[in-house]
């Protein structure tokens, strides 16, 4: 009988850390050398951060040439920052969409709600966000034009993406396709939109689509933004989801025909579940580029979270402070992407496992 060599014992995590910083006299010398020089650079930081920072008061006392970051303008400027010129007595409205939006992102994450139910959820919670910010239902009504802050960046972000997606969906499929005309089409609006940089698109359609709407039809700035953000990312994820199309092999198709099963249904059932775990890490990589390029909607006037934050930093009682808000305005959006980040690991290894049961 052949004997059966197992593989290795696979070392505890704790060994593999202490091998790679001091497994040799090279490793040591390099890890000291980095841990010196991390210390050199924090310790000023950590003063202007934490140690010298004035937390309470006004303007005047962080203007003292000892003190550091004031974090009483971050506590001053809070609610402007997050929600704009939106009127002070109705900012429940903007807080109560981004809680709402965060509490769905939840459920939407966890797999055991991953029903075609989502579907209808996410367009009612986006209609909704809408109207309640907007007073539909609730007057007094808002214009959009004092919407901003983290509710902006947070509903262009992820309806972007939503409506990117069957967009993407359908132009992979199409340039895949055996139909010459439809495939040229595909590529010619992929490599159009991926062509050209996003804030070329935006002034398209803060400029160009009202004057070529028939009877001067007026359509709201935040509608016409989103549209072409949409537009935008549905090209970069159409070419995702051809990347992953083309790893599933062709006889699993083939195989689906034989037993009788229309293209739909093999799309629906065999090639697209593959195909989008394949390419879970670039969906949301793509989708932490939504999030960050929302801040190119400043350009036509639209008050994301880093306008907001550079705007209040211009109020003549808090003049100046552009450091403090950038760095909080930062922490807000590594907070969102570094979780977007963990969880597309977390999810990578739970669909791996679904797999190899």
């Amino acid at each position: 009988m052949s004997q059966i060599d197992l593989p290795p014992p696979k070392a505890p995590e704790w060994r593999r850390w202490q091998s790679g910083l001091f497994g040799s006299i090279g490793n040591t010398i390099v890890t000291f050398a980095t841990l010196a020089m991390v210390l050199w650079l924090l310790a000023p930081m950590l003063r202007w951060l934490l140690t010298d920072a004035v937390w309470s008061g006004s303007a005047e006392t962080c203007a003292a040439d000892t003190a550091g970051a004031c974090w009483a303008f971050i506590g001053a400027k809070l609610r402007f920052i997050l929600f704009g010129f939106f009127p002070p007595d109705l900012q429940w409205r903007p807080a109560l969409v981004v809680l709402g939006i965060a509490t769905l992102l939840i459920f939407s994450a966890l797999p055991r709600f991953w029903t075609v139910k989502l579907i209808p959820v996410w367009l009612l919670a986006l209609v909704l966000s809408w109207t309640l910010m907007a007073g539909t239902f609730t007057p007094p009504r808002v214009s959009s034009n004092q919407w901003g802050g983290l509710p902006i960046t947070l509903a262009v972000a992820i309806a972007g993406l939503a409506l990117a997606f069957p967009i993407a969906l359908l132009l992979a499929l199409a340039r895949q396709s055996n139909m010459g005309v439809l495939r040229i089409v595909a590529i010619t609006f992929i490599e159009v939109l991926r062509g050209i940089p996003m804030i070329a698109v935006l002034y398209i359609a803060m400029l160009i689509v009202p004057m070529a709407v028939p009877g001067g039809a007026l359509i709201d700035k935040l509608l016409r933004a989103q549209i072409g953000v949409t537009l935008f990312f549905s090209a970069y994820l159409a070419e995702i989801i051809r990347a992953g199309l083309q790893v599933i092999p062709h006889g699993q198709t083939e195989a689906a025909a034989a037993l009788g099963l229309g293209y739909w249904r093999t799309i629906r059932l065999i090639v697209l579940p593959q195909a989008l775990r394949a390419v879970i890490p670039a969906i949301v990589n793509l989708s932490i580029g939504i999030l960050l390029n929302t801040s190119l909607l400043a350009v036509i006037g639209i008050f994301d979270l880093l306008n907001t934050a550079r705007t209040a930093a211009t109020d003549p009682l808090w003049l100046g402070f552009y450091t403090e808000s950038y760095v909080f305005t930062a922490l807000i959006y590594f907070m969102i992407c570094f979780s977007g980040s963990r969880y597309s690991l977390w999810l990578e290894r739970y669909l791996g496992r679904s797999v190899s049961r």
